[in-house]
């Protein structure tokens, strides 16, 4: 088991202590750093400012959303933070949801499997570098069919440090997951429990059975989890720290007909919760939805109270599909697990 530390995106502004979290991850001897966007901050320049401090800690998007930039853009990217951080980048990309797609970035949101297959295709290519880029698909068409008639395919001026450069795709659905088995390097899961641990055996399972030979052999494939870390006495204070992140997911992070971050945690069995939860946030009582938010959930899906509970619990995280724990929490969080680990 490995650990990384999740900084997720901002809110208003940029997060206080994030420099020195940073730093503080990297001399501990966490394994990465991730970033996060929404419809905000973008993952990408923090990732770089923060990283540009570092010595060793790899570098990640969770996640770059594919429709934030087209598949070429997303791969100069790469190519870019991967020579500059002496190959220590890992491209993790997502869908995102309906709301901000199609609300934020004016694209169609239909057939995301589709999408993100058809990119992952093009980015491999651009990072390969083996000939000029061309794709004839349904979402992404190189050279541009239409306009002046003068595109032409275009191979990338920069050669790659890394030809197989790690791409991560988030999921949540089955089908999602199975997909980031067939065509990625590792899979980027929120709102994971090792209770469910089975049920994404299967979905991975699913996806290796279609894997191409010339990708990575699975059982290097990855499979790194974002969970909310607090050290507390108390395990009821401590899970009040987590619980409005789990109801601003619940209630605020998707459409009604289309929250996929919900129903990953009503596949943990918490149906009724989550309607009461996203019922309360609806009506903009946000501290009672938070306060609605069960215990036990938080204690599925992270890691919360005294270190020796935390260190109990993390038995299991260990024996489940895992293989990074991302943690989101403060420095003394990443101390905890530091100690953990020692």
């Amino acid at each position: 088991m490995r650990f990384g530390y999740h900084l997720g995106y901002w809110a208003a502004g940029p997060p206080a202590g994030a420099l020195d979290a940073v730093r503080t991850a990297d001399r501990l001897g966490f394994d990465s750093i991730w970033t996060a966007e929404a419809y905000g901050s973008d993952c990408l320049t923090p990732l770089a400012w923060w990283g540009a401090s570092t010595e060793r800690i790899r570098l990640g998007t969770a996640i770059a959303q594919i429709s934030a930039r087209t598949p070429t853009a997303a791969a100069m990217a790469a190519l870019t933070l991967d020579h500059l951080s002496g190959g220590r980048f890992v491209l993790g990309l997502g869908a995102s949801g309906p709301q901000v797609v199609e609300g934020w970035y004016g694209a169609a949101y239909p057939r995301p499997l589709a999408r993100t297959r058809e990119y992952v295709q093009v980015v491999r290519q651009v990072l390969r570098r083996d000939h000029p880029v061309t794709a004839d698909g349904e979402f992404y068409t190189l050279p541009h069919p239409g306009g002046t008639g003068l595109g032409r395919p275009l191979r990338s001026t920069v050669h790659p440090l890394r030809r197989d450069l790690p791409i991560h795709l988030a999921a949540e659905g089955p089908r999602n997951v199975a997909l980031a088995a067939e065509i990625a390097d590792g899979w980027l899961p929120l709102f994971f429990a090792p209770s469910v641990d089975g049920f994404y055996r299967a979905a991975l399972a699913e996806g290796f059975g279609r894997r191409s030979p010339d990708l990575s052999n699975p059982e290097d494939f990855e499979v790194s989890a974002t969970v909310p870390v607090v050290i507390d006495q108390d395990v009821e204070r401590a899970a009040d720290q987590v619980r409005p992140f789990v109801a601003l997911y619940v209630g605020g992070m998707g459409a009604t007909r289309a929250n996929f971050h919900r129903e990953m945690i009503e596949r943990l069995g918490y149906v009724e919760e989550c309607a009461r939860v996203a019922e309360l946030f609806a009506e903009g009582r946000r501290s009672e939805a938070a306060a609605a938010v069960p215990t036990a959930l938080v204690q599925d899906i992270a890691l919360v109270g005294p270190v020796e509970a935390v260190r109990d619990r993390l038995a299991e995280w260990e024996e489940s599909v895992v293989t990074s724990v991302l943690v989101q929490g403060d420095a003394t969080a990443l101390r905890a697990v530091a100690d953990l680990l020692g």
